[in-house]
């Protein structure tokens, strides 16, 4: 155990095991109500999965969204939030997060001294369904500057992206109109965006009311007393720590446990982007004294690809954004077809590569490839390649649709009727066969400078033809520990386990399978990690 901040002790008020935005959020609010405070982090640097995200959050009628808006009607979000989950949440989870994520999130701003924008043009993900808003419940976190926390910035996880915000995205549009040379100018003055200005401002605000950080301190043991209240932990190395009002665990999911994932998830992961040392200790811990699970079938799933890029020295899947929704750019299966909507939100797309042909005994959709031309490549580029430059290991070139086919395995024929049908309806601006480009969330990803007539689509036209794989990946896991509405853990027979909260991706998500919009991972679990630092202020020592 490495402690970074704040004085050791063997007892606090409250232990937090994980350092992610919940576990963060817990601890600041906590620690803001006068209670004594320890985060413990398992692995070197501080923020788990919530640092290396987007940092956006997906809060209904917060204070910046703009009255008149259906963003700002709590009825519309409990309509829209209950169709996503299609009934299969924890009604009481799901009120908890719809109805106090405002209260959350102003708290955090005036109390801890955080700052987010409303992304008033962001559109929920599932604009067909009932209660969605075109904008204005997903927010970000305006740049912050990082030498507020002096040295102990570096102790925090990056993903390394440069700093700008999604509403700067709006602005550029694809990355090669970036201004990368100010950003990089940006990063070098100390400023930061995204996950890592989320993680920066709530260790601020940890370090301001003299939380106990400490890194390298893996918790093995949840400690209990003759009561069976969870009274304490018990380090990796020993070291015991004993808690008088609660611990959190905000361990993160179990991702990057093969034999949990294969045993619980719905369908196999093959890559995640998240820290590694997301290994599931949080679930194994509360199992062990009789907790409740729920939705472990489930992750954050996304379609990704292998494209070189690492995390604590282990291989993490790329997000496919812009590579699948630019227009010019096609998903075909094993079979050279299409199989959905490539411009529609990353987590209803993953599913479609969950699939099964019985018949074959072997998944429909996959393997699956991304196809673009020449032209996309010099608009666009994929992932960081660029038009002109040698080709990397992660994409295929090929002269001809023929070419390329024969370097993918998939059937010639079928890959060039599927292009030819595709072109001929993007020349006049539709999709019969999947509706690309129809819906606002579509047309949010597109480019409006593209010279068709739907932003979201544009012909296959110009060789040579490049292919990107496409492989079922996820965020990480959001099933887990099964919780109140305040994050206090229930046990198999839905009892409360004295002195036990589970917060983040440890524990079940509020929305069970459903994904309402950018920011629906982080919004929940930072409102529960707030009521929970609000339960524990407000529960007596030894309670």
């Amino acid at each position: 155990m490495r402690l970074i901040s704040g004085e050791h002790h063997a007892e606090y008020d409250v232990v937090v095991v994980g350092s992610g935005a919940s576990g963060l959020t817990t601890a600041a609010v906590a620690a803001r109500s006068g209670l004594s405070v320890i985060v413990l982090e398992k692995s070197s640097l501080i923020g788990g999965t919530s640092a290396v995200s987007g940092g956006m959050v997906w809060v209904p009628n917060s204070r910046q969204t703009h009255p008149t808006s259906d963003s700002g009607s709590v009825a519309r979000a409990h309509e829209y939030v209950q169709a996503v989950a299609r009934g299969r949440g924890n009604s009481e989870l799901m009120e908890s997060v719809v109805e106090s994520g405002r209260t959350a999130l102003a708290y955090l701003e005036d109390e801890c001294g955080l700052d987010f924008a409303a992304l008033d043009d962001f559109p929920d993900y599932r604009q067909d369904l009932p209660g969605a808003a075109i904008g204005g419940r997903t927010l970000e976190p305006r740049l912050w500057d990082t030498s507020v926390l002096g040295g102990l910035v570096d102790s925090i996880r990056t993903d390394g992206r440069a700093p700008f915000t999604m509403q700067e995205y709006e602005r550029w549009g694809a990355f090669t109109n970036f201004p990368w040379e100010e950003l990089d100018e940006r990063a070098r003055s100390g400023i930061s965006a995204k996950g890592h200005a989320l993680i920066g401002g709530l260790t601020a605000s940890c370090v301001r009311d003299a939380v106990a950080i400490a890194l390298d301190a893996r918790v093995a043991t949840l400690r209990t007393d003759d009561d069976s209240r969870v009274a304490g932990v018990e380090l990796e190395d020993g070291t015991e720590i004993a808690a008088r009002r609660g611990v959190v665990l905000a361990t993160g999911g179990f991702e990057w446990d093969r034999e949990l994932t294969d045993s619980l998830l719905a369908s196999r992961l093959y890559a995640v982007c998240s820290p590694p040392s997301n290994t599931g200790d949080g679930l194994r811990m509360a199992q062990r004294i009789g907790a409740k699970t729920r939705g472990t079938r489930e992750a954050w799933w996304a379609p990704m690809s292998l494209a070189g890029d690492t995390r604590d020295g282990q291989e993490i899947g790329t997000l496919l954004r812009f590579e699948r929704q630019g227009p010019g750019s096609i998903m075909v299966n094993r079979h050279g077809e299409r199989f959905a909507n490539e411009s529609q939100n990353y987590n209803d797309l993953a599913r479609a590569l969950h699939s099964w042909d019985p018949a074959n005994n072997q998944p429909l959709n996959s393997p699956a490839y991304i196809v673009v031309d020449s032209r996309y490549l010099r608009l666009y580029g994929l992932f960081s390649h660029r038009h002109g430059e040698p080709t990397p290991d992660y994409v295929t070139e090929a002269p001809t649709l023929d070419a390329l086919a024969a370097e993918l395995g998939i059937n010639a024929a079928a890959l060039n009727a599927t292009v030819q049908r595709f072109n001929a309806h993007a020349i006049a601006g539709e999709d019969p066969d999947f509706q690309r480009g129809e819906s606002a969330y579509d047309k949010y990803w597109g480019d409006n400078d593209n010279p068709w007539p739907n932003s979201s689509l544009a012909p296959l036209e110009e060789a040579p033809y490049y292919a990107l794989p496409v492989i079922n990946g996820a965020f990480g896991t959001n099933g887990g520990v099964a919780t109140d509405g305040n994050g206090v853990v229930r046990d198999v027979d839905d009892n409360a386990i004295e002195g036990l909260y589970a917060v983040g991706n440890v524990s079940q998500s509020a929305y069970a399978a459903g994904y309402p919009g950018a920011g629906a991972t982080l919004g929940p679990i930072i409102t529960v990690g707030y009521l929970a630092g609000i339960h524990l202020a407000n529960t007596p020592e030894g309670n």
